[in-house]
């Protein structure tokens, strides 16, 4: 059951009419007048038929392209190069009857995931410090861009010098790959922050820190969330170029090892593995994206 605000007429009829208290009770305002709730009666189909048809036709399009690729492998695709969706399901349950699969999974997960949270507090600390002050943000930004710019299997030879091919390698190098998507992200959410707002809060007389916590920190969340998501396949990619440059142990060393052995389902189980973790990943960062956004008015909540 849902709730909808109405506000009665001033008739004598109108408390009848808009489903109101009964005479005697009071709405909220506590004085009978004002906006009241009324209970809406909705069906089920009503509340969650929208969802209910995508992830439908979700699942309907995921079962029409495994089977085609299934029906068609073999004939029309060499399944040396292309596999099968019933060899990858084998590949995968073969893996992960022996423990090959989660063994390598939490090797790249932690990778993943340290590095996601090292770059995410990076990016997001320095986009919000260096925007809110003007001066320092237009110094630093071309060079910011051109370091985003290089391609970061590039870095990643430079890395192994560094620090060597054991798991910090890879947590750096997700976490520079990251680190560039949440502060640009960031920086741009601190700089639309509505000036209005801004200057309301000065005539009230609230300080910087006011401003910084209050105002602008509030409505660049935006921003920073929006880098969250687009940073949650690039530090995936980061440790997984990792893991295929130099190691012995993650995901991206069991695609190497697959490939090598010209074991094509192999490849793609991995690859439905990263998938799933990306996935996972891209539903937490939305449950705390809309947690962090009820403040703000449903219809823009996105």
């Amino acid at each position: 059951m849902t709730e909808r605000t109405v506000t009665p007429n001033p008739g004598p009829g109108a408390a009848k009419a808009a489903g109101a208290a009964a005479p005697g009770e009071r709405g909220p305002s506590g004085d009978g007048s004002g906006p009241v709730r009324v209970p809406v009666e909705r069906t089920w189909w009503q509340r969650h038929g929208s969802t209910t048809t995508v992830w439908g036709l979700r699942l309907l399009l995921v079962v029409v392209l495994l089977a085609g690729w299934e029906a068609t492998a073999g004939s029309l695709f060499d399944i040396t190069f292309t596999s099968k969706p019933s060899a990858i399901a084998a590949r995968l349950g073969e893996w992960s009857s022996d423990g090959t699969l989660w063994t390598h999974s939490w090797v790249t997960i932690q990778e993943i995931v340290y590095g996601f949270l090292l770059g995410a507090a990076a990016g997001a600390l320095a986009g919000f410090v260096l925007a809110s002050l003007r001066l320092a943000y237009r110094v630093v930004d071309p060079f910011m861009m051109a370091l985003y710019s290089i391609p970061k299997v590039a870095l990643a030879p430079l890395f192994i010098v560094w620090f060597g091919i054991g798991m910090h390698m890879k947590v750096l190098l997700a976490a520079a790959t990251v680190f560039f998507l949440v502060f640009l992200n960031t920086a741009a959410g601190v700089r639309e922050v509505d000036r209005g707002l801004v200057d309301a809060v000065r005539l009230m007389g609230g300080s910087r820190r006011d401003i910084a916590l209050k105002v602008v920190l509030p409505a660049s969340m935006t921003g920073v969330l929006t880098g969250l998501k687009v940073a949650i396949p690039y530090a995936l990619i980061g440790a997984v170029i990792g893991e295929l440059v130099a190691s012995n142990r993650g995901l991206g060393y069991l695609i190497n090892d697959a490939a090598a052995q010209f074991d094509t389902a192999g490849v793609f189980a991995t690859l439905v593995v990263l998938s799933v973790i990306a996935g996972l990943l891209n539903v937490l960062v939305g449950l705390i994206g809309r947690r962090v956004n009820r403040w703000k008015p449903v219809e823009s909540r996105g």
